[in-house]
């Protein structure tokens, strides 16, 4: 990157350092939106793991909440769903509480016996078998889109590659029609695009009819599905399967939104924060140029560094005591995965990009217990060969300007990457 960008970053990053340690820790609001957008959540999450990693705020734009800063916090609120529910009828697993007419069940947001067997039905998606298959039409897909990018001239590195190999990658798993299948991506910002998030969302009347219309579509497919022999689709499988065939409305589009938000995001933006991160560690990147199996190690790094979802959210079902703070009955929890995966007593130098880490898959970005990412081989699998591909055709893919960022606390993510690849 251009000095003068990271002379500007660094400025930023100075201030909001001076701001997060001047702040009284009693008027912190760690899942303000902004701060993501800028990137300078990091000092008041740093300041929160060393002086308050139970923290509670008692008001902000999503009501009060609070925050889970360490990583064996959050194995602990995790791993303990008798007390920390997913229930999407109790305002689900995102710091924000959709208004209760909007509420949808999907089975990341509900808790045992109706979670696993209805991630039972998808599970098969995901086998080596199946991933061993899917493999050769990753790469196939991968060359083309690569062999496609200009040269000497800046371009988008979220629109032209990111956003299409994960949206090609969706429409494969749903089957879905090949011509529509940037609609899956449209539905997936609109569905996580926070209330005020013009630039995506007019209204929340305008998201729900978006999401209705995606709700339409699919059941045209699901209608098809269900009438002929099984497939190996995701809607097929659904269609097809005990506990998920007599979904009702609402649970239908939540497990759609579920699928498209889950398929879509993390991979999307790793494939952005790892190109990112190494044009920001360029010891790194000549480390990854040298030996190109430094992939293997780099994906899961860069899954941690990104960490896609900034967090998941549940909900007290009875009083409980976490690090001496009593948590009340209703009280809402947010798990800051990314600031777990920066906890220095779990994960050696954390703050340290490093591709070739000894233990690269120590992190929380997919979750952890029953509610781990079901696609988590599939999402390390895309950015293996992706990589692979990458390193075969470019020597060094320049960032030329800063990102801009996804104006939300929950998805992680980039709208735009400018880059350029040198002749």
């Amino acid at each position: 990157m251009h000095g003068t960008l990271d002379l500007a970053q660094s400025s930023e990053q100075t201030a909001a350092r001076d701001k997060a340690y001047s702040t009284p820790l009693a008027d912190f609001n760690p899942g303000d939106p902004d701060l993501f957008r800028n990137d300078t959540f990091w000092p008041y999450f740093e300041r929160l793991r060393k002086e308050d990693p139970v923290h509670y705020c008692k008001d902000s734009q999503f009501g009060a909440y609070w925050s889970v800063m360490k990583y064996n916090d959050i194995m602990h609120v995790e791993t303990n769903h008798q007390i920390y529910s997913s229930e999407s009828s109790l305002g689900g697993i995102t710091i924000r509480d959709a208004p209760p007419e909007f509420r949808r069940p999907m089975f990341i947001a509900m808790d045992q016996p109706k979670h696993s067997a209805q991630r039972k039905t998808v599970a098969p998606m995901f086998t080596p078998t199946h991933l061993d298959q899917l493999a050769g039409t990753i790469r196939q897909r991968a060359a083309q889109c690569l062999d496609a990018l200009p040269r000497n001239a800046t371009f988008d590195w979220v629109d032209r590659v990111s956003i299409e190999l994960t949206t090609q990658m969706l429409a494969t798993l749903f089957d879905f029609p090949w011509e529509d299948r940037r609609k899956l991506t449209r539905w997936s910002d609109v569905a996580t695009a926070l209330p005020g998030n013009t630039e995506i969302i007019a209204s929340e009347d305008a998201r729900q009819a978006e999401l209705q219309e995606c709700a339409a579509y699919f059941s045209r497919l699901w209608n098809e599905r269900i009438n002929a022999a099984p497939k190996s689709d995701l809607i097929s499988m659904m269609a097809h399967a005990e506990a998920t065939r007599d979904m009702d409305p609402k649970t239908f589009l939540g497990n759609l939104i579920l699928l498209i938000v889950g398929g879509n995001d993390t991979t999307r933006n790793s494939l952005s924060g790892g190109l990112y991160a190494l044009n920001q560690n360029p010891d790194e990147y000549q480390k990854l140029r040298d030996n190109h199996a430094l992939v293997d190690s780099m994906v899961p790094e860069v899954i941690r560094w990104q960490t896609p979802l900034a967090h998941m959210r549940r909900t007290a079902l009875q009083d409980t005591e976490l690090r001496g703070k009593t948590i009340r009955k209703g009280d809402k929890v947010v798990m800051w995965y990314v600031s777990g995966n920066r906890d220095d007593e779990v994960i050696e130098n954390p703050d340290s990009f490093i591709i070739d880490r000894a233990r690269p898959r120590q992190h929380l970005s997919f979750g952890f217990g029953i509610h781990r990412c079901v696609g988590i081989r599939l999402a390390e699998l895309q950015l293996k060969i992706v990589w692979e591909e990458i390193l075969k055709r470019y020597d060094n893919i320049e960032v030329v300007e800063p990102p801009h960022r996804v104006y939300s606390s929950f998805v992680k993510g980039y709208e735009t990457l400018p880059v350029r690849l040198a002749s």
